[in-house]
C-alpha cells in the first residue's frame, strides 16, 4: 500500500502525506522474538509514530523486560524503515527520513514492584508513556473496572516521579477518581492515549465530560480509540470514530484530541502468565465477549483525514488532530528528563 492506494481525495491525500500522523497506542504480541514487521501496515497508512505496549499489570517483570529487549533489538536491526524514538526530535527526523518512529508504553504500575527507581529504568529502555492501573485497583490507584478509589500515597509519589523523569502521564483504563486526582496534581500535560466518550457510548472504559475537561486544562490530549464496543455497538466505522472526535473538539477544542487506535496485531498472540483469568481483567457484562469484535485498522487513518476535511476542520486543526497535538504534549514531557 502506498499513498496512491489511499481511497481519499487528492486534497486529503496530500494533507495526510505532509502531516505528522501519531498513533498513541497499539499492540504487538507480548512475546520475546515477536516479528515487528506487521508495523509496516502503519507506515503504509501514512502513520509516522506509534507507541507500542510492552506490558500490563498482569504481565510479570521478566516478561516485560524480555519483550522490550526483543523489540529494541528488532528496531536496531531494521534501521532503514524504523527508529526507536526517545525525543520529539527523533520523531520529526524519522518522518523526514520516511521511517516509522516507535516508542513503548506500559499499562499499569504493578511492574514497578513498589519501587520508584523502576520508573527510570523503564524510561531509559524506551518507555515514553505510562498509565497507573489497568482496569483493576492496585497499590497506586484505581482501575475503571473496580471499586472506586483514588490515588494512594505511593501513587502520588509515582505521579511526581513520572513528571520528573519525563514520560507522558496517561489515564486510560484508570478509575474516575484516580484519573481526576492525577490530573489535579500533575505538573505536566496528562493524556488519555486510547479512550472514547462516555456520553456517546456508555462503557466503563470510556471517559466522562469532567475527565475530558480536566485533561484539556492540563494541556493534554484525548486519543480517540478504535475499539468497536467503546465506539458504539461493535462499530468500527470511520464515521463513528469522527463522531467521538467531534464531541471532544466541540467541548474543549480541536487542540485536545488525537488518535490512539489500540490496534492489536495478531490478536490472541500474547503470552499470558500461568493462572491468568481473562474475566479478572475484562469482567463479564462489559461486551468484551462480543462475537467478532471489530477494531479500527491502520489503513483507515487516511479516511480520518478525508472525514475531517469534509466536516470543515481547518488544515491546521487537522494537522493537530492527526499528530501535532500529541507531539506538543510529548515535547512538554519527554524533553524535560532528569
Amino acid at each position: 500500500m502506498t499513498a496512491e492506494d489511499w481511497k481519499v481525495s487528492p486534497q486529503a491525500r496530500e494533507l495526510h502525506r505532509k502531516s505528522l500522523v501519531w498513533d498513541a497506542h497499539s499492540c504487538l504480541p507480548l512475546r520475546a522474538g515477536a516479528d515487528m514487521q506487521a508495523l509496516e501496515r502503519h507506515r503504509a497508512a501514512g502513520i509516522d509514530y506509534v507507541s507500542i505496549n510492552v506490558g500490563m499489570d498482569f504481565n510479570p517483570v521478566e516478561q516485560i523486560m524480555r519483550v522490550m529487549a526483543s523489540f529494541r533489538a528488532w528496531l536496531a536491526a531494521h534501521p532503514k524503515d524504523y527508529a526507536l524514538a526517545l525525543t520529539v526530535e527523533d520523531v520529526r527526523k524519522a518522518k523526514a527520513d520516511g521511517k516509522l518512529a516507535v516508542s513503548f508504553d506500559l499499562e499499569g504500575s504493578d511492574m514497578l514492584r513498589g519501587d520508584l527507581a523502576m520508573l527510570r529504568l523503564y524510561r531509559d529502555l524506551g518507555v515514553r508513556q505510562i498509565h497507573l492501573a489497568y482496569n483493576r485497583n492496585n497499590s497506586v490507584g484505581g482501575g475503571c473496572h473496580d471499586a472506586e478509589t483514588g490515588l494512594t500515597p505511593f501513587g502520588r509519589e509515582v505521579v511526581a516521579e513520572i513528571n520528573r523523569l519525563g514520560m507522558l502521564m496517561d489515564c486510560s483504563h484508570t478509575g474516575h477518581k484516580t484519573s481526576m486526582e492525577i490530573m489535579e496534581i500533575s505538573r505536566l500535560p496528562v493524556i488519555f492515549s486510547h479512550a472514547c466518550v462516555r456520553t456517546l457510548k456508555q462503557h466503563a472504559r470510556n471517559i466522562r465530560d469532567d475527565q475530558i475537561d480536566a485533561c484539556a486544562r492540563s494541556g493534554g490530549v484525548i486519543g480517540v480509540t478504535g475499539i468497536g464496543i467503546f465506539l458504539g455497538q461493535n462499530d468500527n466505522s470511520s464515521e463513528t470514530v469522527l463522531r467521538h472526535v467531534d464531541y471532544v473538539a466541540e467541548r474543549v477544542g480541536a487542540k485536545h484530541v488525537g488518535f490512539g487506535l489500540d490496534f492489536v496485531f495478531q490478536r490472541g498472540g500474547d503470552e499470558y502468565p500461568p493462572g491468568f483469568k481473562r474475566a479478572d481483567w475484562w469482567p463479564p457484562g462489559n461486551e468484551y465477549d462480543t462475537p467478532n469484535r471489530r477494531n479500527v485498522v491502520p489503513e483507515q487513518m487516511p479516511e480520518f483525514t478525508e472525514g475531517l476535511l469534509k466536516r470543515g476542520y481547518s488544515e491546521a486543526d487537522i494537522g493537530g488532530i492527526l499528530g501535532e497535538n500529541f507531539l506538543r504534549a510529548a515535547a512538554a514531557t519527554w524533553d524535560r528528563r532528569s
